[in-house]
């Protein structure tokens, strides 16, 4: 039977980034894009019918945060995540990648220092440097193919006065689910420095059927902890341009801080479509979620499998998230050549690995959230560009 998340939909002319932005980012509107972090699938049917309905109101007005849209959160965590959130924790926010700059503002002062574990999403390093903080570096460390946190280095960071520490819960770019022995020992390197975590779970449902589930970060903290964890359903039901996501703040005196900073910015005003997809996505998307989640798996292995296969490239094998960390340094290109070589033989549009910092370079980052046919076709372009290479 066909699945519903075969169908292939034109997204040209939407004003989509994936696919508008292709001349500026790659200088050809034709690569095939597997690039930036959102899914070529529709949005599950009840969130479309609920902005549709909502949309034939012909009234746009500002918008309040109804109490159900907390509850639906609050649900969700508790259904999915085995996690139970108090309602006084929860503080809306605009994005994640606004809470990470309002926490750099709040629990780091000018030139102060934050831990961010590299390769790792670029917004990580842009949060601290935009707001005058200094990057901390705690880079990953690669072991036979699987990812690990170098945790006696992330204590000499903590030791040497860090204030903060950006932890990405599953991990972009290289795949990982964290185990819970993982994420005590940072809680407990955290705790005895008094060092501030600001977990990104935003990938938190985006793990394979096949593999641990993942464990929020906050089940595992005491009240001794400074954890904060920023979570969202953009990932998860194909919404990130509807820009709305939730912190979860445990402590009084850091909720009152985070909205000092989004009022004084002025960045808390929401929209009626972003809440209405907000709730409908956590109270109706689970079926669509869990057949996402097995199609995704189904990708994985027929992508992973052809990659196995060619010659230069070596995969990072991923237990969350829709994105692929493909190791290219087999190939012998230096990183300029290696763009070249994807967008110029292979007629695909994939992230650099060096935009993704120390331990990127000679890496590139697929994104499979795409039809099957989309995907195959990608792979087979791949394909025959080495193929053209080896000969």
């Amino acid at each position: 039977m066909k699945h519903q998340f075969d169908r292939v939909i034109a997204r040209e002319q939407t004003a989509a980034v994936k696919v508008d932005a292709r001349r500026a980012v790659f200088g050809d509107d034709k690569v095939l894009p597997l690039w930036v972090a959102d899914m070529d699938f529709a949005a599950p049917e009840d969130i479309t019918r609920a902005l549709s309905a909502r949309a034939a109101h012909p009234l746009y007005g500002y918008t309040l945060i109804e109490e159900s849209l907390y509850q639906s959160l609050i649900e969700w965590f508790a259904h999915r995540h085995h996690w139970a959130i108090h309602r006084d924790w929860v503080v809306m926010a605009p994005g994640v990648v606004p809470s990470l700059h309002a926490a750099a503002l709040v629990f780091a002062e000018e030139g102060e220092g934050i831990i961010i574990q590299p390769p790792v999403y670029p917004p990580f390093y842009s949060a601290i440097k935009k707001t005058g903080r200094r990057v901390v570096e705690n880079p990953l460390r690669c072991r036979a193919g699987r990812y690990e946190m170098d945790l006696a280095h992330l204590e000499q960071c903590a030791k040497a006065g860090a204030r903060v520490l950006f932890l990405c819960s599953p991990h972009n770019p290289v795949g990982r689910v964290w185990t819970e022995t993982e994420l005590a020992e940072v809680l407990a390197i955290t705790r005895r420095y008094g060092v501030v975590v600001i977990s990104d779970e935003i990938h938190a449902d985006l793990v394979y059927p096949d593999c641990r589930p993942h464990t929020v970060m906050a089940r595992l903290a005491t009240a001794e902890d400074q954890l904060i964890t920023a979570v969202s359903p953009s990932k998860t039901f194909n919404i990130p341009g509807l820009g709305l996501s939730a912190l979860i703040i445990p402590d009084a005196r850091q909720r009152q801080r985070f909205k000092h900073v989004f009022d004084r910015l002025h960045c808390l005003q929401v929209n009626p479509f972003s809440t209405v997809a907000f709730e409908t996505g956590y109270r109706q998307g689970a079926a669509w979620l869990d057949a996402l989640r097995r199609y995704l798996q189904v990708s994985r292995d027929r992508v992973t499998a052809r990659l196995r296969e060619m010659p230069g490239i070596e995969l990072i094998e991923p237990e969350g998230t829709y994105l692929l960390w493909l190791d290219c340094r087999g190939l012998a290109f230096d990183d300029a050549a290696l763009q070249r070589f994807f967008v110029d033989q292979a007629g695909l549009g994939l992230n650099p690995g060096a935009s993704f910092g120390t331990g990127g370079s000679g890496f590139m980052r697929m994104n499979i959230a795409s039809p099957l046919a989309v995907l195959e076709e990608g792979v087979s372009q791949l394909e025959q560009a080495i193929a053209a290479r080896c000969r």
